[in-house]
């Protein structure tokens, strides 16, 4: 046996992180993450065809962080809650550079097979990005999420903030945007 294969190695390229964790103090840091994060999903390999997942409770912000991403991605137009059409289909940016986006909202799914019954699988299939809120409520249906953002309001204005993969491609967009932000300080 070498000394080379004996001994662990002195130094080692660190980890790339599974998760981040942060305080949005105010609803303007929320717009500033959703327009970084709008830039990197243009950019970043794949980054236009996420899935991300949206938790947290009533009033949280999961929807006001979508409009917030939708606008910075280049929707033009009324942004409308899909709370009760469960589904709000988006196109982003422009002719060359057109790119769909469709915004779920399960919270009124009672059984996990409403989403197999809505034809859902065929959208999930396609291309595009996939914002979903309350995807508990569709628990097994849905394909593993890139990034699970999961939000906690503080108070009226500031949110606790986790973000974590689910995929190696939401692992390399993960520490890329985090070297991203680390720049823009």
């Amino acid at each position: 046996m070498s000394t080379l294969s004996s001994h662990p190695p002195i130094v080692e390229s660190p980890a790339v992180p599974a998760h981040w964790e942060g305080l949005w103090p105010h609803e303007t840091d929320t717009q500033a993450f959703a327009e970084q994060l709008a830039q990197g999903l243009q950019s970043w390999p794949g980054g236009r065809d996420a899935r991300i997942e949206l938790r947290g409770n009533l009033g949280a912000g999961k929807t006001t962080l979508v409009r917030h991403l939708l606008r910075a991605a280049g929707v033009t137009g009324r942004i409308k809650s899909p709370t009760y059409a469960v589904v709000e289909p988006h196109q982003a940016g422009t002719v060359d550079a057109a790119w769909p986006i469709w915004h779920f909202d399960f919270y009124r799914f009672n059984d996990p097979q409403e989403w197999e019954d809505a034809g859902f699988r065929d959208i999930f299939a396609g291309p595009g990005l996939k914002l979903m809120e309350w995807p508990d409520k569709v628990a097994g249906q849905l394909p593993p999420p890139d990034w699970v953002i999961a939000l906690d309001a503080i108070d009226e204005n500031q949110r606790q903030v986790r973000i974590s993969t689910g995929t190696e491609h939401g692992r390399m967009w993960l520490q890329a945007w985090m070297q991203g932000a680390a720049h823009a300080k």
